[in-house]
């Protein structure tokens, strides 16, 4: 029954997962064409806020998710319909955001919808949310066994239930092959790396240890700016619109776009062409920062993603590595920090930059960070399982198909 309802979900994901690659895409093209509607920064988060509003959606986001991919229940149930229009607006007027975050909500909330045609308990509807999740990530980033680990391991730091894997897994495959079918087209990085040796392995866990500067920085500017947003504008309202304002200052005493939208082109300037800014990873850091945490909406993968490939860049041929290459591992290593998913990073290196030693070298960073920059992460409802865990809870999280 799980593999039914994974190829429902998976058809499902990747449909939506399609429509919503090109509302974004075009978001930014017309952006690109019309730098002008940055000025509209501050009347679409007003228009955000009202639809989460209407939608009953107000205060649900991804954490909300991961939860409901803990216990099987989800109430928000008007979250589709807020994050697709809310990261759509995002994009268009010039915030700092991703979308593999919007790309969790919508895809988990599809995956409880489809739960709910089966007459199964809350640890189907688990397992669905979960599918769900793993559908839409690999239908936008083209990385289906990424996203089905990511899926998997996001719910609970230190417990991976493998009995999740096949319904997950059929998911990510088929919202993957659906979503290629439509032209949504996968991700990936031509990148030259050296040859396996102790003298660039040192190098590279010296820049995996640097990592966790960047890491521990934008984990804690969300947490934080959320508490202290919190307090001084309670009103949603306003906080939206100071968001706004403050972004669009901040872009034009930049002089530049740059920042706005996934950027992703800076991206593959970083890993493929080998050039970065030094700021650049700072100036991502504030401006992801200011726009999630005042009511704006996107994800916060890619961003990770460029705060780490931009630092990586710059630091790594410091160390005397090629800026490229340091790209490529800088971005393994803070996202791996950020979302505290090992192994999930692990098959994305995979697929992202092919096996060989790109993908060593990124997982001997990538242990680095991961030691080094603690538990801070993404999201807040992430459950912590690593040490001292209760074998009784670990058999009731076991269940079969």
């Amino acid at each position: 029954m799980k593999l039914i309802a994974a190829v429902i979900i998976g058809v499902a994901c990747g449909l939506l997962g399609s429509a919503f690659h090109y509302a974004v895409g075009f978001a930014q093209e017309t952006r690109n064409a019309h730098p002008w509607i940055l000025f509209f920064m501050p009347l679409a988060g007003l228009l955000i806020v009202a639809i989460y509003k209407v939608t009953r959606a107000e205060g649900e986001g991804t954490d909300s998710v991961v939860k409901a991919a803990q216990n099987g229940e989800l109430k928000a149930m008007g979250l589709i319909t807020a994050i697709f229009t809310g990261t759509f607006l995002t994009h268009l007027t010039g915030g700092s955001a991703g979308r593999e975050g919007a790309a969790l909500q919508m895809g988990g909330q599809t995956g409880y919808y489809v739960s709910g045609l089966f007459r199964a308990g809350r640890e189907f509807k688990r397992t669905c949310v979960i599918a769900g999740m793993a559908g839409l990530f690999s239908a936008l980033f083209g990385t289906p066994v990424a996203a089905a680990v990511f899926a998997m391991e996001v719910v609970h730091v230190g417990l991976v239930v493998y009995a999740d894997f096949l319904p997950t897994f059929t998911a990510a495959v088929t919202a993957y092959l659906i979503a290629g079918g439509l032209g949504a087209g996968a991700e990936s990085f031509a990148v030259s790396a050296p040859e396996l040796g102790w003298t660039v392995l040192l190098k590279v866990f010296l820049l995996g240890a640097c990592c966790a500067v960047p890491t521990i920085m934008f984990c804690q500017s969300l947490h934080i700016g959320e508490t202290v947003i919190d307090k001084v504008l309670k009103n949603k309202w306003i906080r939206a619109a100071a968001g706004g304002v403050l972004v669009v200052g901040i872009t034009l005493l930049y002089g530049s776009q740059r920042y706005s939208g996934a950027g992703m082109n800076v991206i593959a300037e970083a890993i493929e062409g080998g050039n970065a800014l030094p700021w650049d990873w700072i100036m991502k850091i504030l401006l992801t920062a200011i726009t999630l945490e005042t009511g704006y909406r996107g994800g916060e993968v890619v961003p990770s993603f460029f705060i780490g490939s931009t630092f990586g860049c710059v630091v790594g041929p410091l160390l005397g590595l090629p800026a490229g290459f340091s790209a490529a591992v800088g971005l393994a290593a803070v996202f791996c920090g950020c979302s505290n998913c090992l192994l999930a990073t692990v098959f994305l290196c995979l697929e992202l930059f092919g096996g060989g030693s790109i993908f060593q070298y990124c997982m001997a960073a990538c242990a680095v960070n991961y030691i080094l920059s603690g538990h801070v992460g993404f999201y807040r409802a992430q459950g912590l399982l690593i040490e001292d865990v209760d074998p009784n809870t670990i058999d009731h999280m076991r269940h079969p198909f």
